[in-house]
């Protein structure tokens, strides 16, 4: 679990694809490079989350570190586009001593979003953005979370067509990649699980209630159906 408040910014060193034929697909094993203030604690097998995608330690030392990339992860991210010298958030999984300054992230990269606009705005940024996936935009809402390469930001607007903004303070703009890309750039999205939780938890009280003839939901239909067919039936006589 992330809190998407990026602690530092490392650098892409490597990028070596991989035969991964034990679980199905190839990969890509990634080297990261100037990431020593969070490896002082690290160890094998930690996560830590690079531009938002939860992502496990395989090797490290006091400067770098290596993860490997399933073929999921690279369909769902944008991963491809991280080539040598390129700039990551990176942020270590929470332990019990971190203030949770930002929003509950897993990780789990939902899919990417193209960059639509860019403009200042006083001392902030604000970024537009269209996900690549429309079935996902039903999940972000204005004032609503919403994580971008492993920042934790707050959705400002939403328009009708599913583009959507965010505006950036100077102090985070200093302390992430995102003022580094520009328009057409891809980033990574993590939507607010809240909302696929809620979704989910009444889909599955929608289907128990249909399929239980004597459960509440259905006694109010039939209640309804029978009081507008007694209407349709004595307006006919």
């Amino acid at each position: 679990m992330f809190t998407g408040i990026v602690e530092h910014i490392g650098t892409v060193l490597g990028y070596q694809a991989f035969d991964d034929t034990a679980s199905g697909g190839n990969g890509v094993s990634i080297t990261i490079g100037n990431a020593k203030p969070i490896l002082l604690d690290c160890h094998i097998g930690d996560s830590i989350a690079v531009n938002g995608v939860c992502l496990t330690v395989t090797e490290f030392n006091e400067d770098t570190f290596k993860v490997g990339i399933s073929p999921e992860t690279i369909k769902r991210t944008n991963v491809a586009s991280w080539q040598q010298g390129a700039k990551v958030n990176l942020e270590r999984a929470v332990s019990q001593d971190v203030r949770f300054g930002g929003h509950y992230v897993q990780g789990h990269v939902d899919t990417v979003a193209t960059i639509e606009s860019r403009k200042s705005e006083g001392n902030s940024i604000i970024f537009g953005f269209k996900l690549r996936d429309p079935q996902l935009e039903k999940y972000i809402v204005e004032k609503g979370f919403i994580c971008i390469d492993g920042t934790s930001l707050t959705v400002t607007d939403v328009l009708s067509d599913g583009t959507f903004f965010i505006s950036m303070i100077k102090h985070t703009q200093e302390n992430v990649i995102m003022p580094f890309k520009k328009t057409n750039e891809e980033v990574n999205i993590e939507v607010d699980l809240t909302g696929k939780v809620i979704e989910k938890q009444i889909q599955v009280t929608l289907d128990n209630q249909i399929k239980n003839e004597d459960s509440p939901l259905n006694k109010l239909v039939g209640k309804i159906i029978e009081e507008k067919l007694e209407k349709y039936l004595n307006g006919r006589t």
